[in-house]
């Protein structure tokens, strides 16, 4: 007999039972674990759902969401904002099938218009599909030497030209250098930034499995920066910001160099560059380094719209607030950006 319960996340015991499921789960990624529902809850208020499937008190499938409601961008339960994975990770079909089925009940309960679900595989070919957006991720070579020679040539030659630079990287204690590149990052493409609290709540909760390291010019200056998620033996750069400086030192190329090095000497095995938008920048920049695309499958169960919805930059109705965002100054930008961000999810 298969229950589907819902997580409280002062349950130590369970949260460290849901752990151990997401961790030997081989559908599960970093963002199955169960403390990003404090997380989202901490820093957004958003109301959680953190499902599980129990058979005969073993955890057989667990399904994170979280409530976003906003005005601009909708009301929806996702699974999960603020990450590029998510879904179902099950061990049996009918635990995957019951947890579904229960989330398709809440969103219906809460009156949201659309149910996301952020899958890696394909689960159901009669749901509606968000085919925007595609993951890249590459194996790491146990030996430093032949990790730089699988690099593409003109990309090597970048990375070479960063430690000509005499850059070095450093690891950081907190999230101050950071943040600072981050945020400028961020406002000099137009979009809001995530507030300092967030990314000081994931070093909070994940600890040494959230690691902030930065790149320095040979004076010292900090040039770029990437927060980065550690899990099984993989890991996933997922927040990085740079300096206006970085591009003619190729301090952005050599980050990412070096996150390859260490994570190599750590004995990580799998590199995963994350998400891109197809026909963008950074989704050229991860071809550039040898990464081959895999279509991500985000599924929907549409309530109360008719399409799946463009909550994103490529969206021609936001380009003016794109324009707007970029002109306004950065400290009125830091201060509005968490009010929109939270409700972009």
């Amino acid at each position: 007999m298969i229950e589907i319960k819902r997580l409280a996340a002062q349950d130590a015991g369970t949260c460290k039972r849901w752990d151990a499921f997401v961790l030997a789960c081989p559908q599960a990624t970093f963002f199955h674990r169960a403390g990003w529902q404090k997380v989202i809850g901490r820093v957004f208020g958003h109301d959680t759902w953190f499902l599980y499937a129990e058979n005969d008190g073993r955890i057989e499938g667990v399904l994170p969401l979280a409530q976003v409601k906003s005005l601009l961008f909708g009301h929806s339960l996702v699974g999960l904002p603020f990450a590029v994975y998510g879904g179902v990770a099950a061990s049996s079909d009918a635990a995957a099938a019951a947890l579904e089925a229960e989330a398709q009940a809440i969103a219906q309960r809460l009156g949201v218009e659309h149910l996301e679900l952020r899958n890696i595989q394909r689960r159901h070919d009669d749901w509606p599909l968000q085919d925007l957006y595609v993951t890249f991720r590459k194996e790491i070579l146990p030996d430093e030497e032949a990790n730089m020679l699988a690099i593409p040539r003109k990309q090597r030659a970048m990375v070479r030209k960063g430690i000509k630079n005499q850059l070095r990287s450093e690891i950081d204690p907190g999230v101050e250098r950071f943040f600072a590149l981050f945020a400028d990052n961020v406002h000099r493409h137009g979009t809001p930034a995530m507030p300092r609290r967030w990314f000081q709540a994931l070093r909070d909760e994940f600890g040494d499995d959230c690691e902030v390291l930065t790149v320095v010019s040979a004076e010292g200056k900090p040039l770029s920066s990437v927060l980065s998620f550690y899990f099984r033996d993989e890991v996933l750069p997922y927040y990085a910001g740079d300096d206006e400086a970085a591009r003619d030192l190729a301090a952005n190329d050599f980050k990412y160099w070096e996150l390859m090095r260490r994570a190599c000497v750590r004995g990580v095995r799998l590199f995963d560059y994350g998400r891109s938008k197809a026909g963008t920048g950074p989704y050229a920049f991860k071809k550039n380094w040898g990464f081959e695309p895999t279509p991500l499958n985000y599924e929907y169960r549409l309530y109360k719209r008719d399409a799946v919805p463009q909550n994103n930059p490529n969206n021609a109705k936001y380009q003016l607030l794109i324009k707007t965002w970029r002109r306004m100054p950065i400290g009125l930008a830091n201060w509005l950006g968490p009010f929109v961000v939270r409700s972009l999810g």
